[in-house]
């Protein structure tokens, strides 16, 4: 099964770049900034700008078992690239 992986770059509140990835069975960029809204929330970032200019469609890929298991458990999975929290 092909999974969508949607690049994000967002500034921070401390004006730093986070990149990350937005991974998800669902190829629709408005969903997929819905889910990187969510997840900056869960991290303490919910100020952060994330509009299309910020997430883009990138490509569609496979994914482990594991990633695929979050996918559809919570509907999406963030990799996490640059700038994020561990």
């Amino acid at each position: 099964m092909g999974f969508h992986v949607f690049d994000t770059y967002v500034k921070s509140k401390n004006g730093h770049i986070m990149h990350f990835d937005v991974i998800t069975d669902k190829n629709n960029t408005e969903k997929a900034i819905t889910f990187a809204k969510e997840w900056l929330k869960s991290i303490g970032e919910k100020d952060a700008k994330v509009t299309t200019e910020e997430c883009r469609f990138c490509h569609t890929q496979s994914v482990s078992e594991e990633i695929e298991i979050e996918i559809m458990t919570n509907g999406y999975f963030i990799a996490k690239m640059e700038g994020c929290p561990q």
